[in-house]
């Protein structure tokens, strides 16, 4: 039997980001992934002389954790912001693409807004503060901006980021940050300045910029790996058995058709929550309940390369399309406008998102449906003359995006009760901490934080 002693579950951005914190401190173990790469969903590749994600495309510089690892990786990845004149975004209305407000005057300036939302907005700071933890977003938003506010900036915006429905997303746990303006500063916009005033040197390099990696984010993962140190490493891995013991866990494992003995003093789980109770088995099934049926959107991401691109200028971020549009698209990320060495010269690479909770049953049809409805959709809002991609790539995830409904409370609970009664063992994973690349990186650190005060 190997000792090890602590195993990382799950070879995607948190678990690499676990091994990487504890890699830096010199710590012994181990991450077992079933693939035979890193990167879990993310995952960049070459086709036709285009570069594309099947996975996540960007993340954003929202936190210190995400800043500071791209510096320490240094020369083995490079990082990649959004380009400055490409930043806008677009909202669909009544047909129509309007750039997304970016401050107080331009939303006074909307047509996307009603003029009363306007007004209401202009008193947000004068507004009460909410006193419901479980309020969703939908709640929060009308009561403090107004209902086209709702429908025209927070509800894209959802479905951007959750594939999503504001009603169900708790505002808590969803958007912990702008839960927290409201709660500490009574206000977004007076919350907001005043975060801005205070702000350490440390917290400025905080840009919030979208961002990517020189080449694709596949050279992000590949430099943590390499980073982690490889030999601390294992893929192929299948059959996990694990059972618990006073000193800590045993792992029974398959990697490359071989059986494997494992021991280690921690165990760190970084798989879906759905994934828990196939080799969690040593926990009932009733325990791991509140954690395994947490509810995920399914989402369609289309990758799509023209090497002559003859639609509308792409200038922007891309185009979100509210549900309120009754459109079948989530909406669209212009890459190539924002990110550089993606296509031929000349071309275009956009990628298109279809699904979400709102309109599952997308989901079901088949990739030619998905090409003709595509086709319809696309060639009137970015007039194209035909609908003839170079490059057409259809992904499927099943479980893409956690929602964080009011069952995030229970959720937790559960998460901290198991963590009490099995010690050694940590549940992370996107079904705590947040969704985003940043908040993977962030929970990763905080993962091996755990196990190294220890």
């Amino acid at each position: 039997m190997e000792h090890k002693d602590t195993i990382v579950i799950g070879a995607g951005l948190t678990g690499l980001s676990t091994a990487f914190h504890l890699n830096e401190k010199k710590a012994d173990f181990l991450v077992l992934e079933k693939d035979n790469r890193p990167g879990g969903v993310i995952q960049t590749l070459n086709d036709c002389g285009f570069t594309y994600e099947k996975g996540p495309n960007t993340g954003t510089l929202s936190n210190i954790e995400t800043v500071e690892m791209f510096e320490k990786l240094g020369n083995l990845c490079t990082l990649e912001t959004a380009k400055t004149e490409a930043q806008k975004r677009y909202i669909l209305k009544n047909g129509s693409p309007h750039a997304l407000p970016s401050g107080l005057i331009s939303a006074i300036q909307t047509p996307l807004f009603t003029f009363k939302d306007k007004l209401r907005i202009l008193g947000e700071p004068f507004r009460k503060r909410g006193n419901d933890p479980d309020e969703n977003l939908a709640d929060l938003v009308k009561r403090r901006m107004g209902k086209s506010f709702l429908d025209y900036a927070i509800d894209p915006f959802l479905s951007g980021i959750y594939a999503g429905d504001p009603e169900y997303l708790v505002t808590q746990y969803a958007t912990p940050k702008l839960y927290a303006l409201e709660q500490n500063y009574g206000s977004f916009v007076r919350g907001s300045l005043q975060k801005k005033l205070k702000r350490s040197a440390k917290e400025k390099k905080i840009t919030r910029q979208v961002f990517s990696a020189k080449g694709g984010l596949s050279n992000f993962t590949n430099a943590l790996y390499t980073r982690s140190g490889k030999e601390n490493f294992l893929f192929s891995v299948s059959h996990i058995q694990i059972q618990k013991n006073k000193e800590g866990f045993i792992l029974k494992i398959k990697a490359n058709n071989q059986e494997r003995l494992f021991s280690c003093n921690h165990l760190i789980t970084t798989t879906g929550a759905y994934s828990l109770p196939d080799f969690l088995t040593f926990i009932s099934k009733e325990k791991l309940s509140p954690i395994s049926r947490l509810k995920y959107a399914k989402i369609i991401s289309i990758n799509i390369g023209f090497k002559q691109w003859e639609g509308i200028p792409l200038d922007a971020f891309g185009i979100l399309i509210p549900s309120k549009e009754k459109r079948k698209l989530l909406g669209y990320l212009f890459m190539s406008a924002f990110l550089e060495g993606r296509v031929p010269s000349g071309g275009a690479l956009l990628t298109v998102f279809m699904g979400g909770t709102k309109n599952e049953k997308i989901f079901n049809l088949s990739d030619q449906e998905i090409r003709t409805l595509l086709s319809e959709e696309t060639v009137p809002l970015l007039r194209l003359k035909k609908f003839n991609p170079d490059l057409f790539v259809t992904n499927r995830y099943a479980h893409a995006i956690p929602q964080y409904g009011k069952d995030s409370r229970e959720r937790l609970a559960a998460i901290n009760n198991l963590e009490k009664e099995y010690p050694g063992l940590l549940l992370g994973g996107n079904f705590v901490g947040g969704i985003g690349m940043a908040n993977r990186i962030s929970e990763g650190k905080r993962l091996a934080d755990k196990v190294l005060q220890k």
